[in-house]
């Protein structure tokens, strides 16, 4: 059944920093907006317990993320729906629909596509071979005094283990690192943290011995080795999520924006791989409500990179 709709004048989708964004930079020229986001807003940034590339003054992602709630809470021109997902997405010469969750659709001239990424598991990726159903928690979830004095497998070599080690740097605890190609230079920012080892595998196979975990390592060099560790994390990267309908995607599942229906424009991490980060993810939210802006006017604005 068909819920009650809007027409508004710009459509985010997506409530976490790029999306944010948008809707603030939205307001400052103007335009209404609506933002739908199944959680709360910048909800993920829960997980990042320590920040040293934002502005502000925000150490913790919890910090930035009340702040930023905070903001959109002060910005009347923006309309959150929040504890609703999109479910499509359809783009028109004139305006474009999105469809939620509950049946209810937005209409507007321009639509900003938010949804950033979400976290691989080991089924996900081609180098792990894990027991059906086995879905170990994410390292920044980690408990850190059940870390405390213990050796953990962590499978990947994905950012979020250089910020779990600098939000606990006092943490006696050790890091078996297990990491395909793909993470080498991103494990620059660990290798000299005496409490990490860092294991280059081409394939590793998950296993659970008593309360423990055993691990079936093939190196590089095409050694096999058995490790043992207390518990098991996961780092290994994310995912494009989009929802569905008028997106074009790379083979990555990604959605470069120059691909994209003029109408649609996409923000945050949903754009590449490659700049992954708050701030970059918060400037080209901004930049895409801008582009709405300068359309609605009739002004032109450089092709989106």
């Amino acid at each position: 059944m068909t819920g009650t709709g809007s027409h508004t004048d710009l459509i985010v989708i997506g409530g976490g920093p790029a999306g944010c964004a948008a809707a603030r930079t939205a307001a400052g020229v103007g335009l209404r907006s609506v933002l739908i986001e199944p959680d709360a807003p910048c909800h993920t940034l829960h997980r990042i317990p320590a920040l040293d590339n934002v502005l502000g003054g925000h150490t913790t992602g919890p910090a930035l993320a009340r702040a930023v709630a905070a903001e959109l809470a002060a910005t009347p021109l923006c309309r959150p729906e929040l504890g609703r997902r999109a479910t499509g997405l359809r783009a028109h010469d004139d305006h474009v629909t999105v469809t939620l969750d509950d049946g209810t659709r937005h209409t507007a001239p321009y639509a900003v596509v938010a949804t950033g990424v979400g976290p691989l598991r080991p089924r996900d990726v081609p180098w792990i071979t894990a027991p059906p159903g086995c879905d170990p928690l994410p390292l920044w979830l980690a408990d850190p005094r059940a870390a405390e004095g213990r050796t953990l497998l962590v499978l990947g070599g994905d950012r979020p283990v250089g910020t779990f080690l600098r939000a606990h740097p006092d943490l006696r605890t050790r890091l078996l690192v297990a990491h395909a190609t793909g993470d080498d230079h991103k494990t620059d920012e660990i290798r000299d943290d005496p409490r990490v080892t860092l294991l280059p595998v081409d394939h590793l196979t998950l296993r659970t011995v008593g309360g423990a975990v055993a691990a079936e390592l093939v190196g590089r060099d095409g050694r096999r080795r058995t490790l043992r560790a207390d518990a098991v994390h996961l780092s290994l990267g994310s995912a494009p999520t989009a929802p569905p309908g008028a997106l074009v995607h790379d083979a990555d599942g990604y959605c470069p924006p120059a691909a994209q229906h003029p109408r649609v424009l996409v923000a945050g991490d949903l754009r590449s791989a490659r700049y992954q980060r708050i701030m970059t993810a918060m400037g080209s939210g901004g930049e895409a409500a801008l582009r709405a802006y300068y359309a609605a006017c009739g002004l032109s604005a450089p092709p989106p990179g």
